[in-house]
């Protein structure tokens, strides 16, 4: 790794910090934050079997990340049944959602740590003959490993921040390195684009963000049936994603909404549930979907499950997408609401999901919030509006439905890079 002495020095300090990583790991998973059944995994040593036949192996970071992948998964498949897959995310919530909407044919594995024994084991156990890399997961020892290996290389979706853009923009020589290392890159973003223009000389196709292709999340239609039951006719709105900070703003809003509207209900999904018990407690002991409350009268409801959240838009008038009220946050993907009809509102930090944010406020399709009184307010128009909100709803719409030619495009681009598939034999003719 001569190229580059910033490369050079990741090669070396992962490799002395490396015999560290098992306490590292263990107490992550005593804190719940790794698998504990399947630390093994983060070391490149894995139980379940390798597919026989091509095998695309797609990298992704999160949830979010991970729902890209999945539909990528999908729309392979579909051309190409023969085809199986693995895939490596980095959390157990990617975890538990892929467990949830895996296809057929689909290994999910945790990421192996970014170390040369790990990424080695990992690329002798799967043997992929393509690697897809989503939106910004740029690991260099597992990259520059599997180049080696002679693994076909895909970054898809590039969405970097102006700090990670920024930091790769002061190493050039490491970035254009890397980049190198893929035959196909295309970026969600013409800011990504053009900083990944500089490093690798060439064009980026930047078409458009993969999650505005994404399908909306199915709909479990009796539990759908169940909740409008007990919400009956009440106005109702959703915080979707909430963060630690933003439940009391999201909470006191409701309190002012409910000086106009007395039987208002606030759906309060939590990013991660496991801070249900913790919200229901700022909330006067709201029920929680987790332990199979009723709603009843109660003003709010914690939905405090995983991979329900499309029930809650699909229920929902008006969605808060959470994840921007606090400087720290960086905003969640709004298209999911858009594809649904719930009418968006988002604070003002949505840096990962800018574009797409700047393209929905230039169209009309959301309101930008930041205060629990600016909250309330955009609700009550909302609420009482019926054609603003369908305005609304349908500029949405029209730019959720945008990412179609992206979609195809990347298709496109990954199956030229899969392996010939090798001819059936032809029948044999007996002479005339």
């Amino acid at each position: 790794m001569s190229f580059s002495p910033a490369l050079l020095f990741y090669r070396a300090a992962t490799t002395l910090v490396g015999p560290f990583a098992g306490l590292w790991l263990n107490a992550r998973a005593r804190n719940g934050k790794e698998d504990e059944d399947r630390v093994a995994e983060r070391f490149g040593r894995y139980t379940q079997a390798r597919p026989e036949g091509t095998l695309v192996w797609l990298h992704a970071a999160s949830v979010g990340e991970s729902g890209v992948a999945l539909s990528l998964i999908e729309a392979l498949a579909a051309r190409d049944p023969s085809l199986s897959f693995v895939i490596s995310t980095g959390t157990r919530t990617s975890a538990d959602l892929v467990a949830k909407r895996a296809p057929p044919r689909t290994t999910h594995i945790y990421a192996p740590l970014d170390t040369a024994a790990s990424v080695r084991r990992f690329l002798a156990y799967w043997r992929p003959d393509l690697g897809v890399f989503v939106e910004s997961e740029i690991w260099p020892n597992l990259i520059l490993a599997a180049e080696k290996q002679g693994v076909k290389l895909a970054l898809v979706n590039a969405r970097m921040s102006v700090k990670t853009l920024r930091q790769w923009e002061n190493w050039p020589a490491a970035g254009k390195r890397l980049v190198k290392a893929f035959s196909f890159i295309s970026a969600a973003d013409g800011r990504t684009a053009r900083a990944l223009k500089r490093l690798r000389g060439e064009e980026i196709s930047a078409r458009g963000n993969l999650k505005l292709a994404a399908p909306a999340p199915s709909i479990d239609i009796n539990a759908r049936g169940s909740m409008l039951a007990q919400i009956g006719g009440r106005p109702i709105w959703l915080a979707a994603s909430t963060h630690e900070g933003e439940d009391e703003i999201v909470l006191a809003a409701h309190e002012r909404l409910r000086e106009n509207f007395p039987n208002a209900l606030l759906i309060l999904v939590p990013r991660h549930p496991e801070r249900g018990a913790d919200i229901a407690k700022l909330a006067a002991g709201a029920p929680r979907r987790a332990l199979r409350q009723p709603i009843a009268d109660a003003p709010v409801y914690i939905a405090d499950t995983l991979g329900e959240l499309g029930l809650f838009y699909d229920l929902s008038p008006i969605a808060l997408v959470a994840g921007s009220l606090a400087p720290h946050l960086k905003g969640h993907n709004p298209i999911e609401p858009a594809k649904l009809g719930a009418a968006i509102l988002t604070g003002p930090y949505v840096e990962s999901f800018q574009d797409l944010f700047d393209a929905l406020f230039t169209a009309g399709g959301a309101t930008s919030v930041d205060t629990p009184s600016s909250i309330a307010a955009a609700v009550t128009v909302l609420w009482r509006d019926d054609a603003s909100r369908n305005e609304q709803l349908d500029s949405a719409r029209r730019v959720a439905a945008l990412g179609a030619d992206a979609f195809n495009h990347t298709l496109t681009s990954l199956s030229a890079l899969l392996p010939p598939q090798p001819r059936a034999p032809r029948a044999a003719h007996a002479s005339a």
